[in-house]
Formats: C-alpha cells, sequence, structure tokens
C-alpha cells in the first residue's frame, strides 16, 4: 500500500491506495495537539503494510534535507505544533521511505499530473482557505529554494473601500491578512459562504487576489494557475478575480484565455490526498 498524510491546520486526511492509486480506504479527523492527532495517524496506518508514505503539511517546515530541523514545522500560528519533529515522528512508527513537502506543494503536484494541469508544463496552486498557500511545479519538480514559496504572505495594496486593519498576526495587511477564510470571518462574524453574494465585499476580495495573481504572473509565468480551497467554492468569485486580472494585468504580457488560464481544480477537493499519493510512488522509486 501506499500512505497519504495531507495534514491540515484544521483537520487531517490520511489515505491508503494501491500501487494504481486507487483509494482503497481513507479517514479524517481535527488537528489537535501533537500526540492526540499522531495517535489517530497511527491507529489508521498500522492496519496496513506500507511501502513508502507521502506527507503534505500545513506550514512553515523546514525541508532543507541538510538542516538539523529537516522535517519539523517550525513556527506555525498553529497552537501546541511549533517545532514539532512532524517526520521523524512518522519514520519512528513506519521504516519506510517518506516524501515530506508541503501541502500545498502536494496539492500542486496532484493537480499537475492528474489534475487541471495535467497537459502543462508548469503550474501553479492556490488555496484559498483558514489560511493562503501556494506550491509551484515545473517539469514534475516542486519548486523550493532555500526554503518552500509562502505565497500568502506577500504584500498587497489596500483596497481603497476596505477599512480592515489585517488578521495576519507577523504582516496585518499581506494578502493571508486580508484575504483568506480568517480574515473574513474577523470582518464579518461570519464565513465566506454565509456572505452573500451581492455584498459588495467579493469585489474587495477579488481585487486582493487578482492583485496576487498578476504577481505570480509577473515572476513565474505559470501555464496555468488553480485555485482552490474553501473561500473559492463559489463561481462568483472566480469570474470577479478574472475580470480584476485583466484590467490590472492591462496586456503587458501573454496569458492564454483566461478562462484556461486562473481555473478550479481538476481533482476537487481530493488535490492534497492525490498528490501526496503520487509523492509515496515518486520516494518509493528513489525520486
Amino acid at each position: 500500500m501506499l500512505g497519504a498524510i495531507e495534514a491540515g491546520g484544521t483537520k487531517f486526511l490520511c489515505a491508503v491506495a494501491d500501487e494504481d492509486f486507487n483509494i482503497i480506504d481513507r479517514v479524517s479527523f481535527p488537528t489537535t495537539i501533537p500526540s492526540e492527532t499522531c495517535s489517530n495517524v497511527f491507529q489508521f496506518f498500522d492496519q496496513y503494510e506500507l511501502k513508502s508514505m507521502g506527507i503534505g503539511s500545513f506550514g512553515p517546515i523546514e525541508v532543507d534535507i541538510n538542516s538539523l530541523k529537516y522535517g519539523f514545522v517550525t513556527d506555525t500560528p498553529k497552537k501546541y505544533w511549533s517545532n514539532f519533529d512532524f517526520l521523524g515522528t512518522m519514520k519512528k512508527r513506519y521504516d519506510i521511505p517518506i516524501f515530506w513537502t508541503t501541502d500545498v506543494n502536494a496539492a500542486a503536484y496532484g493537480e499537475k499530473i492528474r489534475g487541471a494541469a495535467i497537459n502543462s508544463k508548469s503550474c501553479l496552486y492556490l488555496t484559498v482557505g483558514t489560511g493562503i498557500g501556494g506550491g509551484m511545479i515545473i517539469n514534475d519538480q516542486i519548486l523550493e529554494g532555500f526554503s518552500h514559496p509562502e505565497m500568502g504572505h506577500i504584500l498587497v495594496r489596500k483596497h481603497e473601500n476596505d477599512p480592515f486593519v489585517g488578521a495576519c498576526p507577523f504582516h496585518k495587511d499581506c494578502l493571508e491578512g486580508m484575504a483568506s477564510g480568517k480574515a473574513i470571518e474577523e470582518r464579518f462574524n461570519k464565513k465566506g459562504n454565509e456572505l452573500s453574494e451581492s455584498d459588495s465585499f467579493w469585489e474587495i476580495e477579488a481585487n486582493y487576489m487578482a492583485q496576487a495573481l498578476m504577481s505570480y504572473t509577473l515572476t513565474l509565468r505559470p501555464e496555468i494557475i488553480i485555485l482552490g480551497g474553501g473561500v473559492m467554492a463559489q463561481d462568483h468569485l472566480l469570474h470577479s478575480i478574472r475580470s480584476q486580472f485583466e484590467k490590472l494585468l492591462n496586456r503587458y504580457v501573454f496569458t492564454p484565455q483566461l478562462t484556461s488560464y486562473i481555473v478550479s481544480p481538476g481533482l476537487k477537493g481530493d488535490a492534497g490526498i492525490v498528490g501526496a499519493l503520487l509523492l509515496a510512488e515518486k520516494v518509493k522509486q528513489g525520486k
């Protein structure tokens, strides 16, 4: 069996699949303290003989294999998880090859190999949920430098009709601070899906997202941008983002037709777990 963990800040999703990537079993449970959460992980995977595993984790995480903290969740705002040796804890339990990366990198990889970007050489996947994060795949390789990208924390220009100061504990009015699910809840004391489609806020949300996509387009030049996460689970927002992106870019560089350039995930909500399974196979083969 191949094992996969999509470790989110709100919930964990674990799955096992055969070598044809058919999911045999899966389970999800809330992300609580590390000891309790890992106990639930062990209870699930101990039922199976695993050949390898892929882990896509919320972050920030340490991905530098030469670091003494390789495999750790680092300075995360998620309570009790800072400086937790996630990968080491899994390796103590399962003596198998394990691929370690971020949850959004795993989702990006899933979309590149099996989802909306299957016919492209590069893609950018952005999740807009409780937080905002992004991953970039180029020629089937995850883009990482000194560490993994933190695309949710780029700075954006504040919308003239937005009095909100920002929800990010580190930067206040970065993209995540202004456009994440957490930012929406702090503004209105309700989730985005509880707001009316005609609420004027959605124009502000789309503007922040369009600013970010313009920056990614100019710096990374992906062939396709995929927008996932709970905040994006409404068609009207995707249309508005495309419209504002077109105005902001103002034909400065070429992009494909926007309906095929800025898109929803092909794997729907399974991008992360499918990506983690694909990465489990990749590490099993020594790649």
